[in-house]
């Protein structure tokens, strides 16, 4: 799943991707950025 990584500054393909609950009980997908291993978030139902 594609993520939008803050400190590359680019959409890179995120790894060790998983679905989680933000505190406002709406779904997201948290997962880590391959160049930089930044945390990256994508708000939504993960597909």
């Amino acid at each position: 799943m594609d993520g939008y990584c803050v400190k590359c500054r680019s959409s890179r393909e995120m790894k060790d991707t998983e679905a989680i609950t933000m505190k406002n009980g709406r779904p997201a997908t948290q997962g880590v950025c391959p160049v930089c291993g930044t945390k990256m978030f994508r708000i939504g139902k993960a597909s």
